[in-house]
């Protein structure tokens, strides 16, 4: 039995190996755990990887590259190809095997901003700040045009409209309330909001399909509003961020179908300056701009819509794979860093230390980069459903339009054999903050196996593990196949306020600490899932929707004429 002492500040853990116990004085809490398994900690691994990591870490090199030197890496752009290509390489330098690509094409043309810029020529010159959304084309060169409020949410606006907009530029919303902040951007968990994040609201469980809803009659419209624009000769359209301060949020605007129309140029103002562009309209002040995009569209490249796989191989268990993985593609108002380069840079420096560590997997570690998540989670559902198990396509024509992740479940899930090879996916894309715990998917079997995990590491602020689920990034795709997936908890720092797919979502907003930090945890996380004797517990199977119940939503679906 192995005892490993860690002393810091007024903390100070005791971790035994074996009948797993951990003892500490903590300045705003006692923690007390015993886990219900026997379940055994490597310190002697953890002690190496806490060496090669605080010493030695290549995590923020790694960061820096994909941030400042590729940038923005769209799904289907050259970036993400270089991005592919330089990510293979590094697991080729660091001694990886089966290094290789798997696309998930045909995804559609690709998309690659060059230049814009806006500008008031009346009543005043000013530059203004703005960036054009993803997949809307260019201006062929500098277009002057006069500014018009157009409220253009339903299909009466459009008739209202008609024939009144050529040679304009076009603002299409309202004008932000902007209120000071109160409030820091960044945040870190405390110990109370780590402690309420354990508990479970039984009633506070909605139903996504009320938001899908919403998103599908939202996407509707704008498939209608992109060529009534085209048609009526708008130079170009505005949106209002939905931020302050001068950042900027954007995504898409056009489609990356090659059959769907794009509309014409379509840009996202900044909150402060859309306002004022807006006050002086509705003084009916005579309002100038001038605007010039250059954006290409690209063919379908096969290699620019990928997701990035590499492996160190097992020893007598290397028919079983525990998985990691983060998505290597991102929006293009900044340069993808806390989404998601902080999280590549997070599995990649995980892998390194494991190898350089000198660390010998029982079972196969297999890392994945996926593309394409930011537009519905495509390479990780692409990979699942080739390789762990997939779900038939819906019938309903209504469902075949709607992107994958809008659509509803159908059955019966087809179980590959990989399905049952693979102990656990562990996924990082929170964020550039550090792992302060883990999410357990109601899985309660794992919580006190992760309990034991976390807590050699509860001196760098990992403590939590909730049996809450949280979606929206890579883990839910081996989750709904039946392969325990996992997300970590991450400090939120200024993710959501200030650099989710915004123009601040840059090199500088994450921190090198937690880059280390999170690297670390991760490596021991699927260091200790490798050489475990079992492998990791596991939720039933998700089931099929009944066949009542498929008829009924395919009944809803064509009802609701509006919906697609």
């Amino acid at each position: 039995m192995r005892m490993l002492q860690v002393l810091s500040g007024t903390a100070m853990t005791t971790i035994l190996a074996g009948s797993f116990a951990v003892t500490g004085a903590y300045a705003a809490s006692s923690v007390a755990i015993t886990a219900a398994s026997d379940e055994k900690v490597d310190l002697d691994l953890i002690t190496r990887l806490r060496d090669e990591a605080m010493n030695r870490s290549k995590a923020q090199e790694i960061f820096g590259v994909l941030t400042d030197e590729i940038g923005p890496r769209l799904t289907g752009s050259p970036a993400l190809r270089k991005a592919g290509d330089w990510t293979r390489s590094k697991f080729t330098e660091w001694g990886l095997q089966n290094v290789h690509s798997e696309s998930f094409a045909p995804f559609g043309r690709g998309w690659t901003l060059e230049k814009s810029s806006l500008r008031m020529l009346s009543p005043s010159q000013v530059d203004l700040y703005a960036i054009p959304k993803a997949w809307t084309p260019g201006t062929d060169g500098p277009q002057r045009g006069k500014l018009v409020i157009a409220k253009l949410a339903a299909d009466e606006d459009l008739a209202k409209w008609k024939g009144k907009l050529a040679g304009t530029i076009v603002l299409l919303d309202d004008p932000l309330p902007i209120k000071p902040h109160m409030k820091a951007d960044a945040h870190r968990y405390s110990h109370e909001e780590l402690d309420e994040l354990i508990k479970i609201d039984l009633e506070a469980a909605p139903s996504r399909r009320g938001d899908i809803a919403t998103y599908v009659k939202q996407l509707n419209f704008r498939k209608k509003l992109r060529p009534f624009l085209t048609e009526e000769k708008v130079i170009a359209a505005l949106n209002v961020t939905r931020g302050e301060d001068g950042t900027i949020f954007v995504q898409e605007g056009g489609s990356y179908k090659k059959d769907e129309a794009t509309g014409p140029a379509n840009l996202v103002v900044a909150s402060e300056t859309y306002n004022r562009l807006y006050r002086l309209v509705e003084k009916k002040k005579a309002v100038e701009l001038e605007i010039d995009v250059k954006a290409s569209f690209n063919d379908e490249d096969p290699e620019a819509a990928i997701n990035v796989l590499a492996e160190i191989p097992g020893t007598d268990k290397k028919d079983e794979i525990v998985m990691l993985g983060a998505h290597l593609d991102s929006w293009h108002g900044g340069t993808g860093a806390t989404d998601n380069a902080a999280g590549v840079a997070m599995v990649m420096e995980a892998v390194r230390l494991l190898k350089v560590s000198g660390f010998k997997p029982r079972r196969t570690i297999r890392i994945a980069l996926w593309g394409g998540e930011e537009e519905g989670l495509l390479g990780s559902r692409a990979y699942v459903n080739k390789w762990v198990a997939s779900r038939p396509e819906p019938t309903d024509p209504k469902e075949l339009e709607l992107p994958t992740f809008a659509r509803k479940p159908t059955g019966p899930l087809s179980i590959k054999p990989m399905q049952g090879k693979i102990s656990a996916y562990f996924n990082l894309d929170n964020g550039g903050g550090k792992i302060r715990g883990i999410y357990a998917e109601n899985n309660a079997a794992v919580k006190p196996i992760f309990d034991a995990w976390l807590a050699p590491f509860q001196d760098l602020g990992a403590t939590t593990t909730t049996l809450r689920s949280t979606g929206s990034t890579d883990h839910v795709s081996f989750d709904r196949a039946g392969v325990p997936g996992f997300q970590f908890i991450q400090d939120d720092m200024d993710y959501f306020s200030r650099t989710h797919h915004s123009s601040m979502d840059v090199y500088d907003k994450v921190q090198k600490s937690d880059l280390t930090q999170a690297s670390l945890i991760m490596a021991s996380f699927i260091a200790h899932a490798a050489n475990r004797n079992d492998m990791l517990p596991r939720k039933p199977v998700p089931k099929d929707p009944p066949a009542d119940e498929k008829k009924e939503e395919a009944k809803d679906t064509t009802e609701s004429g509006d919906k697609k």
